[in-house]
């Protein structure tokens, strides 16, 4: 079971961890990238839908549930069907975690290009800030 106090210890790890990666050089740790920014994506949407009330605090978002979904798809989004919650900014949110996740194998067992790390760092700080902005009275940095 994972507590607010726990998220918000995991969030600062990953996070630590992300910007020692850009710090060094993010064609140098792509793994590091990938691995860490979808993590810390799950841990701020759990944590996020914790305060909203509308995910249990025992409840596990896993990263293989944002698998975008294709426009000649017949049932719905994984994520949906797995977990049906209904909350403000959920298209927002869930659009940058799929964008995440499209790159996140890439980075972490293929040969990613800069423009790949760079466009999941950016769509990485682009959900930190909004869920951010929507948490403001929770410790995240």
């Amino acid at each position: 079971m994972t507590t607010l106090e726990e998220h918000r210890r995991k969030i600062k790890e990953h996070l630590s961890e992300i910007n020692d990666a850009i710090e060094e050089g993010i064609e140098e740790k792509p793994i590091t990238i990938g691995f860490h920014c979808s993590a810390c994506a799950l841990e701020l949407l759990e944590i996020y839908l914790h305060k909203l009330g509308k995910l249990p605090i025992n409840k596990i978002i896993k990263h293989d549930w944002f698998k975008k979904p294709q426009t000649e798809q017949k049932k719905g989004p994984l994520i949906d069907r797995i977990l049906p919650l209904e909350f403000e900014n959920k298209d927002k949110i869930y659009s940058l975690i799929y964008e995440i996740e499209e790159e996140r194998n890439s980075l972490l067992y293929g040969k990613p290009k800069n423009e790949q790390i760079k466009r999941v760092i950016e769509r990485f700080l682009q959900l930190k800030d909004f869920i951010k902005e929507k948490l403001k009275d929770e410790d995240i940095e």
